[in-house]
């Protein structure tokens, strides 16, 4: 009712404008009209009745109130449904996450999407992790398939176990979405070791994962991934690595970052 009593007539594109009336905003009626709903069930509705609903009707009668993608998520709530995912910001949230794991150097980061695409990473996880322009640009590709991080690292075979069980949850929470299923044709002809990995069927939520890594500069490095979610983009996952304490690896990181270390670096960063 509040946000009802919000919208005016001539916003709704009612022909009247709003003349001649009492108060500025919507009336039932034409908030029914507007959204094809009949004006007793939405009464109902904002009555709270039990009353049977869709999201189909739900999100019509958002888009007259003019919600916000917060309070339509919680219109779905009120009716007793499950919310839909957040809608991803626009192009402007990238520039904050991007000044995330800027600020996080020395410390390697990076940023995929739902499909495991490469969308930023930062000078880190470059010297670190061997991310770099001629890669495939895909972190569950290039886990199974990039030379260098296999050779650096100490922790991938028991990984690999964790990495595809996240996988296969993720891609079970979207079972007829064409981008996994291509991704997974392509990981099953790319690598022997992922489809026998992915035939166990083993499932595990997104989360921390401990590496040890061996950089032909500095040597083992400890490292802990962490993913996480941001609600104003939630079609990105950021991976955070944070040094552990073993093998002196926050000084090791704070001296590749450094213009000596820059210099020695496989990957140098111009400038």
């Amino acid at each position: 009712m509040s946000r009802r009593a919000r919208v005016t007539p001539a916003e709704a594109g009612l022909p009247d404008g709003g003349a001649r009336r009492r108060t500025p905003g919507l009336r039932r009626e034409e908030v029914a009209v507007l959204a094809g709903v009949g004006a007793s069930w939405y009464q109902w509705l904002e009555q709270g009745r039990d009353i049977s609903v869709s999201p189909q009707v739900l999100d019509a009668v958002a888009r007259v109130l003019r919600l916000s993608d917060a309070e339509r998520r919680h219109l779905y709530l009120l009716a007793g449904l499950n919310p839909p995912a957040p809608r991803p910001a626009p192009d402007h949230g990238c520039e904050g996450v991007r000044r995330l794991i800027d600020t996080w150097m020395p410390y390697p980061a990076h940023i995929m999407d739902i499909y495991y695409n490469c969308v930023m990473y930062n000078d880190a996880a470059g010297w670190v992790l061997g991310m770099r322009p001629e890669n495939t640009q895909n972190c569950l590709v290039d886990f199974f398939t990039d030379p260098m991080y296999r050779s650096r690292s100490h922790s991938w075979q028991r990984n690999a176990h964790t990495v595809v069980a996240q996988f296969r949850a993720a891609s079970a929470a979207r079972p007829d979405d064409e981008g996994f299923q291509t991704l997974l044709a392509e990981l099953s002809e790319l690598s022997a070791e992922f489809t026998e990995l992915w035939e166990r069927r083993d499932i595990e939520d997104a989360g921390v994962i401990s590496k040890e890594l061996e950089h032909p500069l500095v040597g083992l490095l400890c490292l802990e991934a962490t993913a996480l979610r941001v609600p104003a983009r939630p079609d990105l996952t950021i991976v955070l690595h944070t040094p552990l304490d073993e093998a002196n690896t926050a000084a090791k990181l704070e001296w590749l970052a450094s213009p000596e270390g820059r210099r020695g670096a496989m990957y140098p960063v111009a400038g």
